[in-house]
């Protein structure tokens, strides 16, 4: 194990221990009388990711595919939206991606968080390297987590160990695909971060598209950043702790609580500077529930058993799997 991965490992046990005591980790535990959600049909739909070590951290679908990748390995799998499995797409170690967190598509482009390599990716819906980009070489520990895209197709990323957002502009993520590599350059910085912890994880835009609401791994805390003053402000809203991945569809966020096995839903309000859970949903097999998407009227998410790969216990399951429950 890597020493970003053993760092990111002491973290993750210190909130375990943190919380042991509290309602959140009990729902580790599924309870027992959980009943599987159903869709219009009366059906949930598991999808297998075909790979031995695919821990599959993030998950994203277009309007042809679903994605996700591999923390382990760096590996990409793509499926036919309806597909029963996600095969490789792009291969492990290629173009110096060996560890995947954050997916998102964009127009042709496929995006990809190199985790704590530092490094992020561009890719065209092919395939093709467009660019690979390294963050700054402080020094510091790093995390390249989440990314999301505005209106005006610039990207912005979450870096959980550096309290900053990286930004690419647009007009990179859609140049010709020649592997041109590249150094993040830091858009924005952010409040509050806890020293060794993990905050600014899950990231998207906020409806009208002129802010980013950044949710905080460690203290559960949601942040909106004003794209045109750089303010940050916190939202009003209960504490999600371990909230990981973040999608959004209107004025509702769902939002992945990994350590909860559970997704969330929350409201925006008032001028999304106030937020209601307004409920908490979980399946039988949940297992560490990083990433979420929505894909038509179903939601997916992740069960990435990120705890066998930061700790090295025996698998949950040997299987992989993504899990597309309906969305309400």
């Amino acid at each position: 194990m890597s020493t970003r991965t053993t760092a990111y490992a002491t973290w993750r046990c210190a909130l375990l221990t943190l919380t042991a005591t509290s309602a959140a980790l009990a729902a580790l535990a599924l309870p027992a009388a959980a009943a599987p959600a159903q869709d219009l049909e009366g059906n949930n739909h598991t999808i297998t990711v075909n790979g031995s070590r695919a821990f599959p951290e993030s998950v994203a679908a277009d309007r042809h595919y679903v994605y996700t990748g591999s923390i382990a390995d760096g590996t990409v799998y793509r499926g036919r939206l309806g597909a029963k499995t996600l095969e490789p797409f792009l291969p492990g170690g290629q173009d110096g991606r060996t560890q995947a967190t954050g997916i998102k598509t964009t127009g042709n482009r496929l995006l990809v968080a190199g985790a704590f390599t530092g490094r992020f990716f561009v890719y065209t819906n092919t395939g093709k390297l467009v660019s690979s980009y390294t963050v700054p070489d402080t020094g510091e520990k790093t995390l390249v987590n989440d990314e999301t895209v505005t209106p005006d197709g610039d990207v912005y990323i979450t870096d959980s160990f550096r309290a900053v957002v990286y930004r690419i502009p647009a007009a990179e993520v859609n140049a010709p695909a020649t592997g041109v590599h590249r150094t993040l350059e830091v858009a924005y910085r952010l409040p509050d971060y806890v020293a060794g912890q993990s905050n600014g994880n899950g990231i998207v835009t906020t409806p009208d598209g002129k802010s980013l609401i950044i949710g905080y791994w460690y203290s559960g805390a949601l942040y909106r950043l004003t794209l045109a003053t750089g303010e940050v402000r916190k939202i009003a809203a209960p504490a999600l702790t371990s909230a990981d991945g973040i999608t959004r569809r209107g004025n509702t966020l769902y939002i992945a609580r990994s350590v909860n096995n559970e997704v969330a839903t929350v409201r925006l309000s008032d001028h999304d500077t106030r937020a209601s859970v307004s409920s908490e949903r979980t399946y039988p097999g949940a297992d560490t529930t990083t990433g979420v998407a929505v894909s038509g009227n179903r939601l997916l998410i992740t069960d990435s058993q990120m705890d066998t790969y930061l700790y090295g216990t025996p698998l949950t399951s040997p299987t992989f799997t993504i899990e597309s429950l309906p969305l309400h």
